[in-house]
């Protein structure tokens, strides 16, 4: 089983779009439950790990969009 690599900080670009019509979101906390945040309408959501690996289609690392 394989993990994702990202961190605190980075931006997570899933593959459904949230309801206010964005589709990418800011990791706020790791570990076995991802607290993401909606750059849309910075609605936070609270997930398992597997949930937010399985829905993600990339990863923007913090340090590469400074």
């Amino acid at each position: 089983m394989s993990f994702l690599k990202f961190s605190v900080g980075d931006t997570l670009v899933l593959k459904k779009k949230h309801p206010c019509g964005t589709d990418k979101f800011t990791v706020l906390r790791g570990g076995s439950d991802i607290k993401i945040r909606c750059q849309g309408c910075q609605h936070e959501l609270l997930l398992p790990r597997e949930v937010v690996e399985k829905s993600t289609k990339s990863v923007i690392s913090a340090t590469d969009s400074n």
